[in-house]
């Protein structure tokens, strides 16, 4: 990933439905999910020329195979969904994740150590899955889960964040009771440097919101609606209307 910078897309300007593609993070975490869907939502992910694909620990494997010779990566979860994972388990899904190929980690930072006030702790289990995939190059995002947390609180665990060496911070995991809002990426945006990118999770199902991500900086979201949000990018790309919004409106979270 290179070095995300301060700047925004101008209002108005012009994207391709290829940018918004490789923003996407197809997310596959149902719970429910069969073999046979995570190999569908593979094979969209590959179609439309996604990011990557987020599966969970058990389905990497299939993943894999699946997107074997296509440029679609493969991104799995840890501590996943409540962070609540001693450090050496995450660390233990970390390297067999590796191992099996994911180029891209979604760790959860321990939500109840955050709002107890414990950073170094915090701080410390995300370095250690930090240290551990830039090893072999491979990319952590680190999920905040900010509908539990104050605009102070996620200030404060994106300083922690960017200290332990994390790619990427993360708005959500998409299973609590509210996702991504403008307001958040703007003041994770605010609250990092050019070394750490921001990602918006949860409710990003229409491709005005995809826009509206862009707009404040966003350069990935996690998605499960990826195949109305490319059609109607690739349609709006036809007709010359995929373009920056002139005024961002808040994203429709759909909780």
């Amino acid at each position: 990933m290179e070095a995300k910078t301060k700047k925004t897309p101008a209002p108005g300007s012009v994207v391709t439905a290829k940018e918004i593609a490789q923003m996407i993070d197809h997310s596959l975490l149902k719970p429910e999910m069969t073999r046979q869907e995570v190999i569908d939502g593979c094979m969209l992910a590959k179609e439309f020329g996604c990011a990557t694909v987020c599966v969970k620990p058990c389905d990497v494997e299939i993943a894999m195979n699946v997107l074997k010779g296509s440029d679609v990566l493969v991104t799995t979860v840890i501590g996943f969904p409540h962070g609540h994972h001693l450090t050496e388990i995450k660390m233990l899904e970390s390297e067999l994740a590796i191992k099996q190929g994911c180029k891209e980690l979604d760790m959860v930072l321990n939500i109840g150590q955050l709002l107890s006030g414990e950073y170094d702790l915090v701080e410390e289990d995300i370095h250690a899955v930090c240290k551990l995939a830039h090893r072999h190059g491979v990319i952590v995002k680190v999920i905040l889960e900010n509908h539990y947390l104050t605009d102070a609180q996620i200030i404060k665990a994106c300083e922690l964040c960017e200290r332990a060496g994390a790619d990427f911070v993360k708005t959500s995991t998409g299973y609590a009771k509210s996702g991504a809002t403008l307001e958040d990426l703007r003041l994770m945006w605010d609250a990092v440097s050019d070394k750490v990118a921001v990602k918006a999770a949860g409710g990003v199902r229409t491709l005005d919101a995809a826009l509206s991500v862009r707009a404040v900086g966003g350069v990935r979201f996690g998605a499960t609606a990826t195949k109305p949000i490319m059609e109607e990018a690739y349609q709006r790309e036809k007709n010359g209307t995929l373009i920056i919004p002139n005024s961002a409106e808040e994203l429709t979270i759909g909780y």
